[in-house]
Order: C-alpha cells, then sequence, then structure tokens
C-alpha cells in the first residue's frame, strides 16, 4: 500500500528529482511538483462537486422503475469519495494529479462512478461526491513511489478539504455514511481514521463502505468491521474476485473481508445467488438479478463468473471494477437498512 507523505517532502522531490524515465502518454512525463499542479478546489463552488443536493447530478438517478423518497423524509447524509477516473492519456505533459477543469476526466468520472456507484446511495442519504485532484493510475502501479505517494497526499488533502467544507455548511450533525471505492476507499480509510475515529464525529457514523482497498484488521482502533446487516458505527471492505483466481492469489487472512450478501465476515460461509437482490452495470435500466454468489477467502471476496450479454468476453479473474455493482441492489437496501437502525438507536 502506498502511504502519504508530506507536502513539504513532495516540494523537495520535484525540486531535486529528474524526469521520470517512462515517456509513454499513458504515465506521468515529469516529477511532482508542488509548483505544476493543478489549481485547488474551491468547495463553496458547486462546480467543484461531482454530487450536491443543491445540484441536478448523475447522483440524482435511479435504476428504472425505482423511486427516490422526498430529501425531506432522506435524514443521511453520504459523503462519496470517487474511485479513479484520470488516465491522462491524451495530455502532454502527464501529471500526477488531475485538473479540476479536466472536462473528459469530470465526464468519466460522471458517467463511471457518480452514475454507477454514488446512486446506489441516493435512497439512503443525500449525496455530497467531491471532485478532487485524483492521482493518475499509474500512481498504483509503479515503482516511482516517491512520486505517487507525493500525488496521493495531494488528493487526500483535496478530500480532507471537501469534509471540512461539508462539516461547516451543510453537516448539521446528521447521521453520515462514508463511500469509497478502489483510490476513493484509500482516502477513505484516511479520513475516517484522521478526522471520525475518536472524535465527536464517531457518533454520527451509521457505517462506512471501503470497497475495492485492503484494510488491515488493526487500522482502526475503535470502528470495527461490520458484523451484521443493522450494525451501525462500523465499516464494510471486501475485493471481488472470480472463483478460481484462488490459485494465484496470496492469502491475506489479516485483511478485512465483508460479504455483501451476507453482511458478515465469516470465512468461507458461502451465500447463493439467489441472495442477489439485483446488479447494475453498464447501464442503469438494466437490472441484473441473482448475478453471482459469493464468498470469503482469506481476505478476498469469491465470485462465480456472472452471466450476461458479452460476458463471454470476460476473462480477466480480477473483478474490481463491479466490486459495487455486482451488488448493487443489495448494498442499496443494506444503507437503507442501517441509515433506519442508526435511527432506532
Amino acid at each position: 500500500m502506498l502511504v502519504g507523505s508530506s507536502l513539504k517532502y513532495c516540494f523537495l522531490l520535484g525540486v531535486v528529482g529528474g524526469v521520470l524515465s517512462s515517456c509513454r502518454s499513458a504515465r506521468p512525463t515529469e516529477d511532482f511538483s508542488l509548483s505544476t499542479v493543478p489549481s485547488p478546489p474551491n468547495y463553496a463552488l458547486l462546480d467543484h462537486w461531482a454530487a450536491h443536493p443543491l445540484k441536478a447530478d448523475a447522483a440524482d438517478q435511479t435504476p428504472c422503475g425505482i423511486r427516490r423518497p422526498e430529501d425531506e423524509n432522506i435524514f443521511a447524509d453520504v459523503f462519496f469519495i470517487h474511485p479513479t477516473s484520470y488516465f491522462g492519456r491524451r495530455q502532454r505533459p502527464v501529471k500526477w494529479n488531475a485538473d479540476l477543469n479536466d472536462q473528459q476526466v469530470n465526464a468519466r468520472t460522471d458517467r463511471g462512478a457518480i452514475l454507477h456507484q454514488a446512486t446506489i446511495f441516493n435512497t439512503a442519504g443525500r449525496v455530497y461526491a467531491p471532485r478532487y485532484r485524483q492521482a493518475h493510475l499509474k500512481s498504483f502501479y509503479t515503482r516511482d513511489t516517491a512520486n505517487a505517494a507525493c500525488a496521493l497526499e495531494l488528493a487526500y488533502r483535496d478530500v480532507e478539504a471537501a469534509f471540512d467544507h461539508y462539516l461547516k455548511h451543510y453537516s448539521e450533525q446528521r447521521p453520515l455514511i462514508l463511500v469509497g471505492h478502489s483510490q476513493g476507499a484509500y482516502l477513505a480509510m484516511r479520513l475516517l481514521r484522521e478526522h471520525i475515529e475518536g472524535t465527536p464525529l464517531q457518533s454520527q457514523l451509521v457505517v462506512a463502505y471501503l470497497v475495492g482497498w485492503p484494510v488491515q484488521k488493526d487500522f482502526f482502533k475503535q470502528i470495527p468491521p461490520c458484523d451484521s446487516a443493522e450494525q451501525v458505527g462500523c465499516f464494510c471492505s471486501w475485493r471481488t474476485w472470480r472463483r478460481d483466481a484462488r490459485r494465484q492469489l496470496p492469502p491475506q487472512p489479516n485483511v478485512v473481508c465483508t460479504n455483501p450478501l451476507t453482511w458478515t465476515t465469516r470465512e468461507s460461509e458461502y451465500a447463493n445467488r439467489s441472495l442477489n437482490l439485483g446488479a447494475v452495470l453498464r447501464n442503469l435500466c438494466v437490472i441484473y438479478p441473482a448475478l453471482t454468489d459469493a464468498e470469503i477467502w482469506k481476505g478476498y471476496l469469491l465470485a462465480s463468473k456472472p452471466c450476461f450479454p458479452g460476458s463471454f468476453l470476460l476473462n480477466r479473474k480480477n473483478y474490481h471494477v463491479g466490486d459495487l455493482n455486482l451488488y448493487y441492489f443489495n448494498v442499496q437496501q443494506n444503507a437503507e437498512k442501517r441509515v433506519k437502525a442508526f435511527i432506532r438507536r
């Protein structure tokens, strides 16, 4: 796991570092430098939010036939940190962090994670999803860990600023659901540990969904893994692989894994696909009930290969991109249940 470093160190890296050896357009082409990073966000501007209750956005949509409650009947908030949508393939120079004015990246975020992931939670809470200077995808696939750590640190500082703005201007001490997927989960973990755990905010936490990033069992001291469908003040986490991938996966027994069909962390408890309420893939209006099953194995969530039009082309064993979407309606129902349990408490 890459860890964040101080921005002071990142500034020094930009001053003394050499040019990266890779010149391919899909990779950052220069060292991280605070003097050349994109302009910072201003979260007083709605344009710097991918989703916000005060604007019309992709997070407002629902799968066909599903009706959202009116806002006055939604009692929680969702702070959603989207996964990586910055690949930098057409930019020169390619920077380590995305520019908030990059319309291609913003459109990819909105058409992807906001439409197909953030919508999961709009029946449980008002969705706030900040745009942030996300780290380039290659930050997770490079030996240049110094530059990558700086890029992730900058991304985290933006998310931190967005959360602070949310608390000051919108929260009103409402129950809170924290969600992050992939890079978003990495950043959400830090936010949860550094700004919620052990603070008065912890009493507002309904649940955190930290999906698509490994969470060690001792990462949090006061916030436990969820082990039932209505437990609150806890976190859920899983990373999805095709069942036969276990032959290649190194066991990670110290990583938390939640089964999104049973909402327990019990090893080898098989959940039949009949428990899957429905998946949403590329089209929000096409629902695939009972698409796949789920079973925890040594820190991973294993699933049978799903069957849908074109699935014969799905040869990869890592189902990371579908961590949430394969279990769309189970996660949606669970978020609603936990909010109700929180309010009853």
